[in-house]
């Protein structure tokens, strides 16, 4: 080897080993720093010696795609059981004491006492007190549900501006990828970008990432729509100012595309979006039609029937319709949207508003008639038709999601069972969407994460061969220094 060589290769091991610090020294700052992904000096060997031509980036798409499905399923769960928690904590909690079938527990027993005892003045206020409980908590419901409703309903159009703002994001950092990849620059750190925003929007709302000529991507919904394709595709939302019973929320559309809400306990939603709305537009909304189902059989079987010719009224309970005017008897099998948030009982039997809590028992609450005209203070056929009824199967809307051939009592525990088994249902679905995340995770970051150990490792390395490169600088010094002497 030539002096000249050995000049050259202790050149261009400085050269390497330099290039190379940088890079260790970069991928051990971002140890830390979940959206960086390793960088690596490739190096090569030809006649000139070794040198530097790539700093390598160490992606794993297919890992990558698994990870953003994995994130997509796990955020639609989360936000799926979030609003079941919601709705779950509107009954009180584990006990469900605030529930309407709790009241409606309470109630009967009531009822009970005071057909026993008709002539008790005491127990008709009782029996009337428990009805407003009754009454009181089907409208606490009503207004607890619609209030998550339209929790979600914020939420979406919070998500939704999130949503615009990163993807006009991602079209800066995909515009970066593909100027630094037209020009033969490096475009490592746009890359980075890139995927940490792409993180961001698959939990909002899951895409399928489709990489193109020149480091191009588009994305895609699951099914199909376009969320980006070298712009941004617009997503638009309307939210609304309330809620009631009545109210339809307004879609989220993509590129003009209506978004799908997910289905079922195990829920299909792809990202927080399509969870939210399945909260919004299919599980409160069934929540509520079982309440209203209470509160309309709760009218439907105190009302009275009387007068010439025959007619039937509202009793105990009373409500009013949409426009606020009184509603009569129910007849429809439907369900009555936002019955259970007007229910009151009767103020003809409040003595507190003049009313007289002892025309429960003669059946004169809507003064159609009087079952006891004479008074007689053991009357209670009346009270003991209504405990019997409150026992007694009847049909329920099959579009609540409950079996329609139950008692009251039993068809308000069914609510509380059906909302509890698809809470059980959702946690355990959270549970494996969240582990399968975290495998995810683990094995994308694995592979393209930074390793301490390995990092100081090639540091070391490093090192060593800035050592050989500076031994061989002296070798050359010192027969330079001997030719110089042989020279003189």
């Amino acid at each position: 080897m030539s002096l000249t060589s050995a000049l050259n290769t202790a050149q261009s091991i400085f050269n390497n080993t330099g290039t190379q610090s940088s890079v260790v020294s970069n991928n051990i700052s971002n140890s830390s720093n979940s959206d960086y992904v390793r960088r690596q000096a490739m190096i090569t060997t030809s006649l000139n010696g070794a040198q530097v031509v790539k700093i390598s980036r160490a992606q794993e798409d297919a890992l990558q795609k698994q990870w953003l499905k994995a994130s997509a399923q796990d955020s639609g769960q989360q936000t799926l059981l979030g609003g079941l928690t919601d709705l779950k904590s509107i009954m009180g909690g584990n006990d469900y004491e605030t529930s309407p079938a709790n009241y409606l527990s309470t109630f009967r027993e009531k009822l009970q006492a005071f057909r026993t005892s008709p002539s008790s003045t005491i127990a008709a206020q009782s029996a009337v007190t428990a009805a407003q409980d009754v009454a009181n908590s089907l409208n606490n419901a009503t207004k607890s549900v619609q209030a998550v409703r339209q929790g979600a309903d914020k939420e979406i159009a919070t998500q939704v501006a999130t949503l615009n703002t990163l993807l006009a994001q991602f079209k800066t950092a995909n515009d970066a990828v593909k100027s630094a990849t037209a020009t033969g620059g490096n475009p490592a750190d746009a890359l980075d970008e890139r995927d940490k925003l792409l993180k961001q929007i698959s939990a909002i709302v899951g895409v399928n990432a489709v990489d193109r000529d020149n480091g191009d991507m588009a994305l895609y919904t699951t099914d199909g729509t376009v969320v980006f394709d070298t712009i941004p595709r617009t997503v638009t939302f309307v939210a609304q100012d309330t809620y009631t019973a009545q109210t339809k929320g307004n879609a989220i559309y993509i590129d003009g595309v209506a978004l799908a809400s997910g289905k079922g306990s195990t829920s299909t939603a792809q990202g927080s979006l399509q969870a939210l709305l399945q909260v919004r537009d299919d599980i409160a909304p069934t929540f509520q039609s079982q309440l209203d189902e209470i509160a309309k059989s709760l009218v439907t079987m105190f009302s009275e029937t009387g007068g010439a010719p025959a007619t039937t009224q509202p009793g105990l309970f009373v409500w009013k319709t949409a426009v606020g005017t009184p509603g009569g008897t129910p007849s429809a099998s439907g369900v009555i949207d936002g019955i259970a948030g007007t229910i009151t009982v009767n103020t003809a039997v409040i003595t507190s508003q003049g009313g007289d809590p002892m025309k429960l028992r003669d059946g004169s609450i809507s003064g159609l008639t009087n079952l006891n005209p004479t008074g007689k203070s053991g009357f209670s056929d009346n009270l003991d038709a209504l405990y019997t009824a409150m026992g007694t199967a009847q049909t329920f809307s099959a579009t609540a999601g409950l079996s329609s051939n139950v008692n009251i009592m039993d068809y308000a525990s069914n609510s509380i069972g059906w909302l509890e088994q698809y809470r059980s249902d959702a946690t355990t679905a959270s549970e494996n969407t969240s582990a399968a995340l975290s495998r995810s995770t683990e094995a994308y970051s694995n592979e393209t994460g930074v390793n301490l150990d390995e990092e100081l490792t090639l540091l070391l390395d490093i090192e060593q061969s800035y050592k050989a490169a500076t031994k061989i600088l002296n070798a050359v010094d010192e027969m330079l220094k001997s030719l110089l002497d042989i020279a003189s």
